[in-house]
């Protein structure tokens, strides 16, 4: 049976590709953060039971903006309203250098400014394990005194012994618990929640 909460409500919000077009910070946000092509949208879509609602791609940098879900969840004694945000993917070196550099300052503009902003899930793809832009977000993150979940997508793509080899690596490589995650079969949903649980209530 599944302990995650039940999700009333999630629709997109709004979106942005400037700092001045932010919304006011008026919820509580979770920030889902990744290199291109980690499974991110579907990670979000497999959390929020949508099978659609974010945009999923197999064009790596798809996603060029901020853009963030209002999300309602039930809770007693009444329900509890969150945003979460997708945050535009990293790491991909056939956009331009200039575009690569806005996003740069886009993601670092958000992230040293949203007062709302509880916590940030870093996703990375359990077959390539932590790369050198992982790792340089994850140590930014500290610098912030922001808290960090680390999730492992894809994990139904390996084995259950060179999960558990990876998982290892991971949580050894940055010192803390990793949530291995399966975006098509759910797997990961509830302990991943659980995380999450302090941030959304």
């Amino acid at each position: 049976m599944s302990t995650a909460p039940i999700i009333v409500e999630a629709a997109f919000f709004a979106g942005a590709t400037e700092l001045s077009q932010l919304p006011p910070p008026t919820r509580v946000e979770v920030a889902f953060a990744g290199r291109s092509n980690v499974g991110k949208s579907s990670l979000i879509n497999s959390l929020l039971n949508r099978r659609k609602l974010v945009r999923t791609s197999s064009t790596p940098g798809a996603t060029r903006a901020i853009n963030f879900f209002r999300v309602k969840l039930r809770s007693e004694p009444s329900d509890v309203e969150v945003d979460f945000v997708d945050l535009p993917g990293y790491g991909y070196a056939k956009r331009s250098k200039s575009e690569r550099a806005h996003w740069g300052q886009l993601i670092d503009g958000f992230l040293k400014t949203r007062a709302g902003l509880r916590g940030v899930v870093v996703i990375v793809d359990i077959r390539r394990g932590l790369e050198q832009d992982d790792r340089a977000l994850v140590e930014y993150l500290s610098e912030l005194d922001l808290q960090v979940v680390i999730v492992a997508t894809k994990i139904d793509k390996i084995s259950r012994s060179k999960q558990k080899i990876a998982l290892s690596d991971l949580k050894r490589a940055t010192g803390l618990r990793i949530v291995g995650y399966s975006s098509t079969e759910g797997q990961g949903r509830d302990a991943l929640f659980a995380r999450m649980h302090g941030w959304l209530f």
